[in-house]
């Protein structure tokens, strides 16, 4: 646990690689995730629009292409600043399906939902930081090379399910600046947009150390409706990334 706090705090000293400054103001809540695996897909992005707020400008890579993340993890060490992990809320699964935006100059993610296994959790994000977090039945299996993932929300108009098993499978690398490794993941902030706005959090950690992975995804029907995922994803594993988020703010008003 002391590490874990430890870690979470040291991420303040590595600031070299951010795309702008620190926010003023102290962090909020400290997070470390584990076992994170990064699927995308390239998506129509006029279908990313059509299921997107249109006050949202979506974020598109170099060659025009935009894209569909869903990333399932463990989160472990939550914790508000100041404060000591609890035992058993402070660890937990978590599922997200994110796409890219973009608001005066900073480039972020946008959440198109969020399950997790802590009923705790999703009622706090939710009052918060106003993003779409549902509860769910979730399993992690961790084996010797892979992990066995296994969600399905909870209570849902509609199945919401997850299944997948993935492992590391090349070296680490840190993603290069303009590459579309980096454009996936070297994300410092979120948005969240309501009738009243558009609000954001600023987020900070070190680069992402990633990997290549190998997985299979056995059922995934947590993509908006609307959107087809076609053709095969990219697969990358970040074994642990030590995160601080700062309170969301208010920047923009309808």
């Amino acid at each position: 646990m002391a590490d874990t706090i430890a870690l979470q705090q040291r991420t303040l000293e590595e600031l070299g690689h951010r795309p702008w400054p620190l926010p003023e103001g102290s962090w909020l809540q400290g997070q470390t995730w584990c076992d994170l695996l990064f699927a995308h897909w390239r998506v129509p992005a006029e279908q990313l629009r059509r299921v997107m707020p249109p006050t949202l400008p979506l974020h598109l890579y170099d060659d025009g292409s935009a894209w569909l993340g869903i990333t399932p993890f463990v989160l472990t060490g939550f914790r508000l600043r100041g404060t000591l992990p609890l035992p058993v809320v402070s660890t937990f699964p978590e599922l997200n399906v994110r796409t890219y935006v973009t608001v005066e100059g900073k480039p972020g993610i946008w959440f198109f939902s969020l399950d997790a296994a802590s009923l705790v959790a999703v009622e706090a994000a939710r009052r918060a930081y106003r993003l779409p977090y549902f509860h769910a039945r979730m399993e992690v299996a961790r084996r010797p090379a892979s992990v066995a993932y296994v969600s399905a929300r909870r209570d849902a108009a509609r199945p919401f399910v997850f299944e997948a098993t993935y492992g590391a499978e090349g070296a680490p690398f840190v993603p290069a600046p303009g590459t579309l490794e980096h454009f996936l993941t070297e994300r410092y902030c979120l948005y969240a947009a309501d009738e009243r706005g558009i609000y954001r959090a600023e987020i900070h950690h070190p680069p992402w150390h990633l990997r290549t992975a190998d997985a299979t995804i056995e059922l995934n029907t947590m993509p908006p409706d609307g959107l087809d995922l076609d053709g095969e994803p990219l697969f990358h594993l970040a074994e642990r990334q030590d995160v601080v988020i700062w309170p969301l703010e208010q920047i923009t008003r309808n």
